[in-house]
């Protein structure tokens, strides 16, 4: 059951890649990215799509554990009920 949503996840970063070949070529003029006051160097697009696809794709690996530890602490019930308080009657 685990290899269909590999699967699907291998098609989508096939086509992402495929995409940013296509318009590496496509746009070959050298961008520089501006920032508040800072300026990167002047670099090709398919270089800078291909450097921020890989930082999301690194970032999204490393906080993903991160996000398993605070789904799970907000899981846990924040009192245990007490059946010798409860409001309900057993008959």
């Amino acid at each position: 059951m685990k290899t269909i949503p590999l699967l699907v996840i291998s098609f989508l970063v096939a086509i992402i890649v495929s995409a940013i070949g296509i318009i590496s070529v496509q746009n070959a003029a050298p961008v520089s990215l501006n920032f508040i006051f800072f300026q990167s160097i002047q670099l090709p697009v398919g270089v800078v799509l291909a450097m921020s696809l890989s930082a999301g794709l690194i970032g999204g690996a490393l906080l993903q554990p991160l996000w398993n530890i605070s789904d799970s602490q907000n899981s846990r019930p924040k009192f245990q009920a007490n059946p010798e308080e409860s409001d309900t009657v057993q008959y």
